[in-house]
């Protein structure tokens, strides 16, 4: 009997297997601008490539990147099924490429590949749950949404809870609440009759069809109340894996590939949501037609959304007063979905939107699911920009900018950005072509606001305020607007340390915009990446002084650097506290060797003898202009001070000030210091030799050359333990 049993399973599964991967690769929805390819194409052409994942927050690195050895996605969902947790969450943004990992996941099943510890996979989208009403059993609900299932299949699967696994996407959607304190009581019965709500909380609770495994995406909220589980945060596409796609879907013109990932990457605003394969998706086809049309690639998030808003739009064919209509409602539904925290409407909600006989056309801008159905945006940027017009579309609210911005605080991250792009006329114009123009005074308004509250944001002495608004002045892309606005702050000296990639692209423009500065700060930046240094390079060159002191930065990030000296403005540079390896600090001597750096900090750097030859080289290139060079506190030694006093010789070396505390010196090297002050070249006016150990053999060479005719020396000489100073 139990063979018979046995054979019965067996069969179900195998067939059950069958109908499930027909039922999904018949599924395929057509591509579409913002929902990008389905997941079906994307698994069915090969064309998947796998995000990122990591176990925790923690894993996401500066500027959104991460190590290059995290886990894929699928690899990381298959390795924690397979180790017996029970529950696996994915978290990560829109677009970051849940949805497709999860089909991926259940048609491998389907095809024998992976999951086989599981007798049943099934996939539910909870968003299109939420309009289900009235009663179902467990078994009723499975069949309902799940029509491919074979008779006899369910009864059978629950008599072996263990070897199911129920695959949730769209969590956030959930409208009903997973809290069993906020539940009369968690079902336990599977042939209990009860509403969904129920249903879905007692499954993930484990009351019901206890021993079943359960994988659910979620894009990240506040005030979730789920079972705990092992949680995967989706980083998405990192550099290697863009690089990947863009070669993928640009296969005809490789040069194409490059140019579009190159530009996409160093844009404001663009690095922030890139890992995000449906984001890459959007990007690629608007270049890819720009590009076609020999059209200039936008350089600001607002004039992609601008490009994107405009091609929806006239796909339509709607008249003005139509397109300006579904736009507004489109920013109500932005501004409710915000303020509520909901990710997705009713169509009961979007009729309160005003969307009319225009509800037909929204696929176009929304994702529709379900046969309620429920709207949602694509993404969350789309959905501020939508607000963001709207407002600048409709004076008739009373509502000004203010107000706009403080009841959406918190929640949009995106809607100043938008707001400060559109109100520039050459930004906003291909989108004026199908709505018309945006309304005048509110145009006006929101300019005068935003350049009275820059202009106070950047007298004031906090940086974060700062880069965000370096942030939304680059979004101008108004050179004369940005050099009357922010020229003022360019002499407070403000830190801008620890810098993201974002804030390097603002803070590069806002300099270049105003020319000449005093200061740039970036006191205690940790690892200064090549891409931040290549971004930062044309502002270094602008700036009379850079602080570097107290940081660390990448070997890549070096010859940047080395560059804006090199033929730059920089007359001081404090590297103190840096620690550079010797390739890294030769490389910085070739940019020594053509500059106007007068001053040069160099404390406790961890300098070595075996770069001192570097440093002499750049000394005495002839382009050197250097007069004080700071090298405290690095055991450079006899040998590297001699190398030194070589160059101090050199009528082309202008060094007029030398401080060598503690450098680990002693009375072995001072003759060739004697003879550098004696030999008519040396510029020396002033030396540190405190903390060293010249003993009185050293004193005694030095003596004689500080009476030499031919020696500039000014300063004085002390022993260690500040005996016999020599004047």
């Amino acid at each position: 009997m139990k063979n018979i049993l046995r054979q019965k399973t067996r069969l179900i599964y195998t067939m059950d297997k069958d109908s499930m991967l027909t039922h999904i690769l018949q599924s395929e929805g057509p591509a579409s601008l913002l929902g990008g390819q389905s997941p079906v194409t994307v698994i069915n052409g090969s064309q998947h490539i796998s995000p990122l994942t990591s176990g925790g927050p923690e894993a996401r690195g500066p500027d959104g990147e991460a190590d290059s050895g995290r886990p894929s996605l699928d690899s990381a969902i298959r390795t924690a099924l397979s180790e017996g947790t029970k529950t696996v969450v994915l978290e990560g943004p829109d677009g970051s490429g849940k949805t497709t990992a999860l089909q991926r996941l259940v048609v491998g099943w389907a095809r024998g590949r992976n999951l086989q510890n599981f007798s049943f996979v099934f996939h539910f989208g909870l968003g299109r749950l939420n309009s289900l009403g009235g009663a179902l059993s467990l078994e009723a609900l499975m069949l309902r949404h799940h029509g491919h299932l074979l008779p006899g299949s369910v009864p059978q699967l629950l008599q072996d809870p263990e070897g199911v696994l129920f695959v949730f996407d769209d969590l956030d959607q959930w409208r009903h609440s997973l809290d069993p304190s906020a539940l009369p009581h968690l079902c336990s019965d599977p042939g209990e009759e009860a509403p969904v709500s129920r249903l879905v909380a007692g499954l993930l609770h484990g009351s019901l069809l206890r021993g079943a495994s359960f994988l659910v995406a979620t894009r990240p909220a506040e005030g979730q109340k789920f079972p705990s589980g092992a949680r995967l945060q989706v980083l998405g596409f990192l550099k290697p894996q863009r690089e990947a796609y863009m070669e993928g879907f640009f296969s005809a013109d490789p040069a194409a590939a490059t140019t579009a990932r190159r530009h996409m990457e160093s844009t404001l605003g663009f690095y922030d949501i890139c890992t995000s394969p449906r984001f890459c998706w959007t990007v690629c086809s608007v270049y890819k037609s720009l590009m076609d049309a020999g059209a200039k690639l936008p350089e600001t998030l607002t004039q992609l959304y601008v490009e994107i808003l405009a091609r929806l739009i006239q796909s339509l064919q709607l008249n003005e007063a139509r397109s300006r209509a579904l736009v507004s409602a489109l920013g109500k539904m932005a501004s409710h979905c915000l303020l509520h925290q909901h990710s997705s409407c009713t169509k009961e909600e979007m009729d309160s939107f005003g969307f009319g006989q225009d509800l037909a056309s929204v696929g176009v801008f929304l994702r529709v699911d379900g046969d309620g159905p429920v709207f949602s945006f694509h993404s969350q940027p789309m959905l501020e920009f939508n607000l963001a017009t709207s407002f600048l579309l409709d004076a008739s609210a009373a509502e000004g900018v203010e107000e706009l911005l403080e009841r959406h605080r918190g929640r949009a991250d995106f809607l100043d950005v938008f707001l400060t792009g559109l109100s520039e006329p050459a930004q906003r114009r291909p989108l004026e072509a199908p709505l018309g123009e945006l309304d005048p005074g509110r145009v006006a308004d929101f300019a005068r606001w935003f350049r009275s509250s820059s202009e106070a944001t950047l007298k004031g002495r906090h940086k974060d305020q700062h880069r965000r608004r370096f942030h939304l002045l680059l979004q101008t892309q108004n050179e004369s607007l940005v050099k009357e606005v922010a020229a003022a702050s360019a002499q407070t000296g403000i830190g801008y340390g620890d810098p993201t990639l974002r804030d390097c692209v603002a803070l590069n423009y806002v300099f270049s915009c105003i020319g000449e500065m005093e200061l740039l700060n970036l006191y205690r930046t940790r690892d200064l990446t090549e891409e931040q240094a290549k971004a930062l390079a044309p502002a270094m060159s602008l700036c009379r002084k850079i602080n570097l002191s107290d940081s660390s930065l990448s070997p890549g990030a070096v010859p940047h650097l080395a560059s804006a000296l090199s033929g730059g403005l920089t007359e001081e540079l404090d590297l103190s506290h840096v620690r550079l390896g010797e390739e890294e600090f030769r490389r910085l001597c070739e940019g020594l060797r053509n500059c106007k750096l007068r001053v040069l900090k160099l404390l406790a750097c961890e300098l070595t003898e075996a770069v001192c030859g570097d440093l002499a080289s750049a000394l005495t290139s002839g382009a050197a202009q250097l007069r004080e060079m700071d090298v405290r506190f690095n055991p450079i030694g006899d040998r590297g001070f001699v190398k030194l006093c070589k160059a101090l010789q050199s009528p082309l070396c202008r060094l007029q000030e030398l401080k060598l505390q503690k450098c680990e010196l002693t009375a072995a090297s001072m003759e060739a210091l004697s003879a550098a002050l004696r030999s008519g070249g040396s510029q020396l006016r002033k030396v540190d030799l405190t903390q060293n150990v010249i003993g009185e053999q050293g004193m005694e060479a030095l003596s004689g050359s500080l009476q030499h005719p031919l020696c500039k020396l000014r300063g004085s000489c002390k022993s260690r333990g500040g005996g016999g100073a020599i004047r």
